[in-house]
């Protein structure tokens, strides 16, 4: 998409000291608990992962050359989390075994529920929901917090006797009306293709 090459050039511009992938990366579509829609093709497992470490890889190399310092950080979003989920609910045996674990696929990414930008903005992948989920995501947190669940793109300000802080949403990376996003039937969507810096 746009948006996505868009990220990989600003990357290379900017230079940056962080890069986070703010979570459903990998969608887990073949083992999601939500039924298939008639006979819909859903990626397997395999499709995903090396989907993903060829999109995350292109930001992990655009990344470590622009700033060979730069830090991956992953934080992990409701789908991600499928990919363990379904082994652990299925096979708890193999805790533990290298390869069930999704960082396991993804060695130069941080990962973590939540990432600390400083004192005052978290970044994290989901809190609250609906539409007013970035402002009550700022008023509750008393922090800046950056989410990407609802896949929206904006900002809301909140401002009290605390001072000013912010509800984002990150937006998708993917292109809203994707074959990927087939379970919303073609319904209206309120989200945008982009991504928060």
């Amino acid at each position: 998409t746009a948006a996505y090459r868009g990220l990989v050039k600003l990357i290379e511009e900017i230079k940056p000291k962080a890069v986070i992938c703010n979570g459903d990366a990998f969608d887990g579509a073949s083992i999601s608990r939500h039924d298939k829609i008639m006979w819909e093709k859903r990626p397997t497992v395999i499709e995903e992962l090396k989907a993903c470490e060829i999109y995350l890889g292109t930001i992990d190399d655009t990344a470590k050359k622009a700033n060979n310092k730069c830090k991956l950080i992953w934080t992990l979003g409701n789908h991600d989390q499928r990919f363990e989920s379904r082994i652990a609910n299925t096979a708890p045996e193999y805790a533990q075994v290298h390869g069930v674990h999704l960082k396991d696929h993804f060695p130069y990414w941080d990962f973590g529920m939540a990432a600390w930008v400083n004192d005052s903005t978290i970044v994290k992948h989901r809190w609250h929901n609906g539409v007013h989920a970035a402002y009550n995501n700022a008023l509750k947190s008393g922090k800046s917090i950056v989410t990407g669940h609802l896949h929206s793109l904006k900002v809301t300000p909140w401002t009290d006797y605390l001072g000013n802080r912010y509800g984002v949403d990150t937006g998708t990376l993917a292109e809203p009306y994707g074959d990927q996003f087939a379970y919303t039937e073609v319904n209206s969507l309120n989200w945008r293709s982009g991504f928060v810096v």
